[in-house]
């Protein structure tokens, strides 16, 4: 049996879950787009590895730390002297950080014909590459590595956890396009962003996904790849009476509301 998520298009709950939800969005996107791709060209699912810390992880050593070692000998008066002076010297404590690894993939439309020429990269944003660090830092220059070498890029955010990090500077995008979701396509062949309005309770679009400057655009039914990712995750246990994490702004939060009290789920 099919299940739907209550919301229209992006739902904000699924965030929770992203690790997840962000592994089935590149398969089925890898999925979706294969028939379409002229001979050829081929999607591709790749994969980097992120570096992640924990900072509570601490090892514990022993208040007081008793080690031999051979003594020189003292005179009486050296004795006295040394215990007068003494002072208990307090053992630091060592912090260990938890350093662990994962990967996440992202999509490459290659032509097989041309040793694997990256035509297109096809990115679904996670909180790591917007929150501040590394990870935000490797994303931001593989943005700019992708650019340049000549090859498109696209881009679909579906997070609402961290800073702005589209390839488009976030003042070039007009008022109209700052939604709380968003998807930029940059195609080499124009030098032209391409940007696509993804507010809260909307369907999330089919998007046009460019490849060679002679092929016709492939379509990505956005939605579909989200409604497959609900159903077959299973996230109908859901509780939506609770806020989502993060929190939906005030306009989205009100609209939220009033949707789930509308179909009884608060």
């Amino acid at each position: 049996m099919a299940m739907n998520s209550p919301f229209p298009g992006m739902d904000p709950y699924l965030e929770k879950y992203w690790h997840e939800v962000h592994g089935g969005l590149v398969i089925y996107t890898r999925d979706q787009l294969q028939d379409q791709l002229p001979p050829h060209l081929r999607a591709r699912v790749e994969e980097r590895v992120i570096l992640e810390q924990e900072h509570g992880f601490r090892s514990i050593y022993p208040d007081v730390y008793v080690a031999e070692h051979p003594r020189p000998i003292m005179t009486a008066q050296a004795t006295q002297e040394a215990q007068a002076t003494a002072v208990l010297e307090e053992e630091p404590l060592r912090i260990t950080l938890l350093t662990e690894t994962r990967t996440e993939g992202y999509i490459e439309i290659v032509d097989a014909a041309s040793g694997n020429q990256v035509i297109t990269v096809i990115e679904f944003l996670s909180p790591t590459n917007k929150l501040p660090g590394d990870d935000r830092v490797k994303y931001r220059l593989k943005q700019r590595e992708v650019m340049h070498a000549g090859a498109n890029l696209v881009e679909i955010d579906l997070t609402r956890t961290g800073q702005y990090t589209l390839a488009i500077q976030e003042g070039e995008v007009p008022t109209s396009h700052r939604t709380t979701y968003r998807v930029c396509v940059w195609r080499n062949e124009t030098g032209q962003f391409e940007l696509y309005r993804v507010p809260l309770l909307r369907r999330l679009p089919s998007i046009r996904i460019p490849l060679r400057p002679a092929d016709a655009d492939v379509r990505l039914d956005l939605q579909a790849l989200i409604d497959r990712c609900y159903a077959i995750g299973r996230y109908d246990d859901l509780d939506y009476r609770a806020e989502p994490n993060p929190p939906l702004d005030a306009d989205d939060a009100k609209q939220a509301d009033e949707m789930l009290r509308g179909k009884g789920l608060r």
